[in-house]
């Protein structure tokens, strides 16, 4: 992650990203961080004694998976590019919405076909009466 003066900011991915939730731009719930997509120099393979970098968060069903054995195939595990980390604090802040992220379609996809088909389904409880 580079900080606003152009210094790189070495942090402990235990300590600092895993298990931290996920915001969006708009201060959205978007899930935790349940792993990281590393890469070598330049985008390449990883290898060991060698200088990596976070490639992106992931969220959703990785944990899971590794717990209980099984693997989600390479094209639905559910990422989030580390360019689109705007802050690493006490939450893992994007800079993008939630609408423009792959990660969460799970979460629309039941939303839109389960949820809002029951009756009141669509009803925001914070509008109001």
């Amino acid at each position: 992650m580079t900080e606003p003066r152009g210094e790189v900011r070495l942090v402990d991915a235990r300590l600092h990203l895993l298990s931290r939730q996920v915001l969006d731009s708009d201060g959205e719930p978007v899930g935790v961080v349940d792993d990281l997509a590393l890469a070598g120099p330049g985008g390449g393979d990883v290898e060991a004694g060698r200088e990596v970098h976070v490639d992106a968060i992931l969220v959703g069903p990785v944990l899971a998976t590794r717990l209980f054995g099984g693997r989600v195939p390479d094209s639905r595990l559910p990422r989030i590019a580390w360019d689109d980390v705007g802050h690493v604090g006490t939450a893992i802040e994007l800079t993008v919405p939630s609408d423009r992220l792959d990660a969460v379609w799970v979460e629309r996809w039941v939303r839109d076909r389960l949820i809002g088909r029951i009756p009141g389904g669509r009803h925001d409880p914070e509008a109001g009466a």
